[in-house]
Order: structure tokens, then C-alpha cells, then sequence
């Protein structure tokens, strides 16, 4: 009787132990999905840090840490934890630090790169602007290039701009080493079939401006894409010149300078990018 008794006993306890380990577990779950998770990079983006893309190009790198290891690509976090980037703790939500929204009109000279390292030996934009809040490139204009460049400290807002499929416009005057002719510029309107990346650029709108002038508008940014569009039909470009991107023109800033969008412009932009939400069914981010 009393074998038994004992028997029932361990029975009944090592039921109500794995009960036990079972709710443990489910609730564990339950507060590992319930606690809302963002990746990395976006969140970083969102606190006016970084564009997402930058943000992945510093985390490859090595250049964040969360709760003092080395982040990883594609990471996911909560807000909580404490992030570095490159050294500087990033303060979240609860820090109350999210900075104005910035958006600077800059025009770009030959010669300077479009990043916040010191790595090249050639100026940074951002050094270039020296301004008081932390602002990054909206895109990329190459070293050999000059003219328009956005520049924000909204992560997000950057990422709206420059995604391949919302289509934006971009508008650029080009000047090529010798004349041109009628075919040239219908084979560029129509796209030029890039080898070496493996891609047919978009259809896109080319007009003559002169003997070896050009102005044309694209939607998509191929790196260093209209050189190579210009050499696989035989030219070299001398000059490119960036003029507009969507609504916002270069206007009559001198190479060097920058602006403060307008608030005209800044209404036009919204207007553009709540119109991309609505034709993909994404969630606004902005």
C-alpha cells in the first residue's frame, strides 16, 4: 500500500512539475512575442543615426554594438538594449532625443565624396556643410560629379527618396567629348544594355542641349549610370551635372552652398511620397 501510495505520488508530482515547466515556457513565449522587435538598421535609421543602408555598411564593418558585443547583419532588437554606433551610445525612445527633421538643398563640387568618412583622402560632403545636427547623403553623386544632393538627418525619409521602385526622377545635364547624333539620343531614351552589370537600364527621357550637351531624367540610379551608358555607345563624359531630384531643383546655389528646403517643396515631397504608399499598399514610415 504504501509502494503504491508513493508511486501515485511521484506520478501526480512529475505531472504537475513538466505542468508547471509547460506554463513557464508558454508564457515565456508569449513575452518574447508580445515585446514588439525592430531590425537594427532600421531602427537606427529611425532615430535619425544613419540610412539603413549606411547603417548595414557600419554594422558589416563592426562599427555597432548592442549591450557591448558586435552587432550582426539583419539583427533584431527591442529599443532597450544600449547601442553604440561607432563608439557613441545612440539614445532610444525613452531618451526623448529625436532630433528635428533636417532636409538641406546642397550643391555638391567635383571633387568631394558623398560619405562621413575620413577613409578617402578626397573632402566629405559632410565635413563640406559643417552643419550643427548630425545629417548624412540622401544617395550618393559620384567624386567626378557635382550638383544637387539632399541631405537629412530622417533616416527614413532618405530610404522613401531613394528606393529603386518608387520611380523618382532625377534630372542631370550631361556633356560628352565629341558631337552626338539623332541615334545617340534615341539609343539612350530607349535603354542601354549595361554588360558589365548584367541590366538593361529603364526607358528614360533625353533631350539635346548643344552639340555634346544633354539633359536626361532617369528613375532608377545604376551605379555610375550614365557613363556607363554613355561609353557602351562610344562617348566618355567630361561633365555631369545633377539638377533636380523630384521636385526639389538646384536653383541658383553656387557649388559649395546649401539651402533649407522650403516649406513649399517640403509639402510637394509629402504630397509624392504619400502617393508611392498609396500605389504600393506599404505602411507609412514616415
Amino acid at each position: 500500500m504504501q509502494i503504491r501510495t508513493s508511486l501515485l505520488y511521484n506520478i501526480a508530482y512529475d505531472r504537475l512539475d513538466k505542468c508547471v515547466s509547460l506554463c513557464k515556457k508558454r508564457q515565456l513565449e508569449w513575452m518574447g512575442k508580445s515585446m514588439e522587435q525592430i531590425r537594427l538598421n532600421k531602427y537606427l535609421s529611425q532615430q535619425g543615426i544613419c540610412s539603413r543602408r549606411e547603417a548595414d555598411r557600419r554594422i558589416e564593418a563592426g562599427e555597432v554594438t548592442v549591450d557591448g558585443r558586435i552587432a550582426t547583419m539583419g539583427e533584431k532588437i527591442t529599443g532597450k538594449e544600449q547601442i553604440c554606433y561607432c563608439g557613441k551610445p545612440v539614445k532610444g525612445p525613452d531618451g526623448k532625443t529625436f532630433p528635428e527633421p533636417v532636409l538641406l538643398v546642397v550643391y555638391k563640387p567635383c571633387g568631394v565624396v558623398c560619405t562621413a568618412s575620413h577613409k578617402d583622402r578626397a573632402p566629405n560632403v559632410v565635413d563640406m556643410v559643417g552643419y550643427s545636427t548630425r545629417i548624412y547623403p540622401v544617395g550618393r553623386l559620384d567624386k567626378d560629379s557635382e550638383g544637387l544632393l539632399l541631405m537629412t538627418n530622417q533616416g527614413d525619409l532618405a530610404n522613401k527618396i531613394i528606393h529603386a521602385g518608387n520611380l523618382h526622377e532625377k534630372e542631370y545635364l550631361v556633356t560628352v567629348d565629341r558631337p552626338f547624333t539623332k541615334d545617340f539620343i534615341r539609343n539612350m531614351g530607349q535603354g542601354v544594355e549595361l554588360k558589365d552589370l548584367g541590366e538593361r537600364t529603364r526607358p528614360c527621357t533625353v533631350e539635346p542641349w548643344g552639340e555634346r550637351t544633354f539633359r536626361i531624367v532617369l528613375t532608377q540610379g545604376l551605379n555610375r549610370q550614365i557613363r556607363r551608358m554613355c561609353e557602351t555607345l562610344g562617348f566618355s563624359v567630361v561633365s555631369l551635372k545633377r539638377v533636380r531630384i523630384m521636385n526639389i531643383g538646384l536653383g541658383k546655389l553656387k557649388p559649395g552652398d546649401y539651402r533649407t528646403a522650403t516649406p513649399e517643396e517640403l509639402n510637394l515631397l509629402w504630397e509624392s511620397l504619400k502617393q508611392d504608399k498609396s500605389k504600393s499598399g506599404t505602411k507609412d514610415l514616415l
